[in-house]
């Protein structure tokens, strides 16, 4: 065999030895790749994290909730007192108009007719008279025609005034300043005695009209501060004051009807509208307040999250008045309580919670800022 087939063969062994290594070597590696990881063992679940603050005592006002309707300080429908035709219309609907500013006119054409008749007649009248006072003192006459002469000038001055007062009743004006509202009539149109025409509102200052129980008669006294809030402008509230007590309780809801007063300088109030009540009848008392985030409605009802032993337990509570971010707890909860005030969403029943965060806690017994507003939770009647 000569030299170069041997040099040919050991090439080609070497090649296959190579090779050989080479795809053993990749076929281990691919088994030790698809081995499983090795196990590791799951943390434990944490819980649900929040956020909570303590059940604190404030120092807040005591009080009457109640809800009522605004009132005009002064309301009337314009009417005519006699029949008429109007001739003119002296006011934009919506405006405000002064006291004594004439509002609507009747046509004046038949009255005043009747009124130079009158007149007219009282001249003549006041000439006979005369006549008779100097005719009976040359004893032409008897003291009998000298008397119906004086009994003529009467009835032709009452005549006067009367017609007079028919002319004056032919103008309608403003009893009192305030806003006009939608008149229901127009130029033109024949009105009747006491016949509708529009009203006139006077809403500064406006009154409240509520209702509270009986067992607060003891309580209430003229002059005592009330806030105002309504529905219609959330987040305002208006200082008003007792105005009256109406001597007679409603047998039916054994309750008191109360009228306070309202300033409403900037008009935003309007006669009618739903408002909610707290009248404020002693001095300061510890109540025990939550942060407001800490309240959960649902439908009716208010709820909170308890945090106990790590877990939520879910409270009903019973709320009363509001103010500086805090709620005033009545029920359903005891000082030193941590309750949930962020988080509430993924919260249940025994669900495991970690507090994140805990609010400090209001100093017992400090003083509410004079100028915080509450807002009144009312019951319902």
């Amino acid at each position: 065999m000569s030299k170069v087939v041997i040099a040919s063969l050991a090439v080609v062994l070497v090649l296959v030895a190579g090779a050989g290594g080479y795809w053993f070597g990749q076929q281990k590696n691919t088994a030790e790749g698809t081995q499983a990881p090795p196990k590791t063992s799951a943390p434990a679940a944490a819980g649900v994290v929040v956020e909570a603050s303590k059940v604190a005592k404030l120092a807040l006002p005591q009080g009457i909730t109640a809800v009522g309707s605004l009132r005009s300080d002064e309301s009337v429908t314009l009417r005519p007192e006699v029949a008429g035709r109007i001739s003119s219309i002296h006011f934009l609907e919506g405006e405000r108009v002064a006291r004594g500013a004439a509002l609507v006119k009747l046509d004046p054409s038949v009255t005043e007719a009747e009124e130079r008749q009158a007149r007219a007649n009282l001249t003549w009248a006041k000439q006979k008279y005369q006549r008779a006072i100097d005719l009976q003192k040359q004893g032409f006459i008897s003291g009998q025609a000298k008397d119906e002469a004086e009994n003529n000038l009467t009835v032709s001055e009452a005549a006067l005034a009367l017609a007079e007062a028919r002319l004056a009743k032919l103008t309608i004006s403003a009893p009192f300043s305030g806003i006009i509202g939608l008149r229901s009539v127009s130029v033109g149109d024949y009105v009747k005695e006491g016949a509708d025409m529009v009203n006139l509102e006077a809403i500064d200052p406006l009154k409240v009209d509520f209702r509270v129980p009986e067992v607060y008669l003891t309580q209430l006294h003229v002059g005592q501060t009330l806030h105002v809030t309504l529905d219609a402008m959330p987040g305002k509230t208006y200082e008003g004051k007792l105005l009256a007590i109406n001597p007679l309780i409603d047998a039916a809801g054994r309750s008191v009807v109360i009228r306070a007063q309202v300033k409403n300088q900037d008009s935003a109030l309007r006669p009618g509208m739903f408002a909610r009540v707290r009248l404020f009848t002693r001095d300061l008392q510890e109540a025990l307040v939550v942060p407001e985030q800490a309240i959960v409605p649902q439908g009716d009802e208010w709820f909170v999250y308890r945090v106990v032993d790590g877990k939520a337990q879910r409270a009903k509570v019973d709320i009363g008045q509001r103010r500086e971010g805090k709620a005033e707890i009545m029920k359903g909860l005891a000082d030193g309580d941590l309750v949930v005030t962020a988080g509430q969403l993924k919260l249940r029943e025994g669900v495991a919670v970690q507090v994140a965060a805990q609010a400090n806690a209001p100093a017992a017994g400090a003083p509410p800022k004079a100028d915080a507003t509450p807002a009144a939770t009312v019951p319902k009647s």
